[in-house]
């Protein structure tokens, strides 16, 4: 059994929402291509015009590369104007799937230095829409203003339902299952999780804290294990969150509890998951984690959030 006590870190805002939204939700889509047999100067009023720093390259419904305002000032440097895309553009392109988490394209950005992400559906590929940091900045925004005005009107409205229970002992219990390896279904527990915690009249910073850790952790089991499951215990006085899986087991827990230690496959970390601030941040979010782990026996983790922040009057 492994006890580890958290710093103390209250999430912002932005924190939540960066693991609540889909990439789809602020991505742009309506896409402005080029075919990979244009010549370069041709891009000129292209990108002027829309007023963009890169260009999807497609050839019929496949996308084969990217060209950016880079490439195109690089051509003109070197008297190349005239060359095709398809000879200067990069083909080795990065993408995010529409429905990853928005973190995990924030984790690209980071990562890869890049300003442009393609996004192509999980499905077939298909390329549906392209997200830059100015979209990011934008979703945020407008899901912020968006919020704002659901939490006033959740504030007049309700009832907190602690306090209408008459019972010596209140324990409201919550299971959620995550299935293992499934990508495109990753963080729907915990975004459950988090509206069903609002709509218990709870703080706000309790429900980002919470639901933060729950998406963390829902992580780890579709990452690592064939799926698991998400407990949660909801008490006056505090909420206990416990999940359990049969996966292969965490070898070195203090290793595992050190930022940007993992053991993601290549694969994962492709896919913008696998950084290594998964059990570290659930520490940070939680006022006591339990860790209770054995090689090829599963792991057991258990998070308190205490009274500190129960109400929400």
């Amino acid at each position: 059994m492994k006890m580890a006590q958290p710093a103390r870190h209250q999430p912002t805002k932005v924190d939540e929402i960066v693991h609540e939204l889909m990439v789809r939700d602020v991505m742009t889509d309506k896409l402005i291509t080029v075919s990979p047999r244009v010549r370069v100067r041709e891009l000129r009023e292209l990108l002027r015009v829309n007023r963009i720093s890169g260009l999807p390259v497609v050839d019929g419904d496949r996308m084969v590369g990217i060209i950016s305002v880079e490439d195109f000032i690089n051509c003109l440097a070197s008297r190349e104007n005239g060359s095709r895309v398809e000879d200067k553009m990069t083909r080795e392109v990065k993408t995010v799937h529409a429905d990853d988490p928005l973190v995990s394209a924030i984790a690209h950005f980071e990562t890869t230095g890049l300003g442009r992400l393609p996004v192509i559906e999980r499905q077939g590929g298909q390329l549906v829409g392209i997200i830059t940091k100015g979209d990011v900045i934008a979703g945020l925004l407008r899901k912020l203003e968006i919020d704002f005005h659901q939490e006033e009107v959740h504030r007049h409205r309700a009832s907190h339902i602690f306090e209408d229970i008459e019972a010596d002992s209140t324990t409201l219990v919550f299971r959620y299952e995550v299935p293992g390896q499934e990508f495109e279904r990753a963080g729907e527990a915990s975004s459950r999780l988090r509206r069903t915690l609002r709509r218990l009249g709870l703080r706000p910073t309790l429900v980002r804290r919470v639901a933060i850790a729950s998406y963390e952790a829902e992580m780890n089991l579709v990452i690592f294990t064939q799926g698991g499951r998400i407990e949660v215990h909801a008490q006056p006085s505090q909420i206990r969150v416990q999940v359990e899986d049969s996966g292969p087991g965490i070898s070195d827990v203090e290793a595992a509890l050190e930022p940007g230690f993992s053991t993601a496959s290549d694969r994962v970390r492709e896919l913008g998951f696998g950084a290594g601030m998964g059990l570290p941040n659930i520490r940070k979010m939680s006022d006591r984690l339990e860790i209770d782990s054995h090689p090829g026996d599963g792991t057991r983790l258990e998070m308190l959030f205490t009274r500190r922040e129960m109400s929400c009057n």
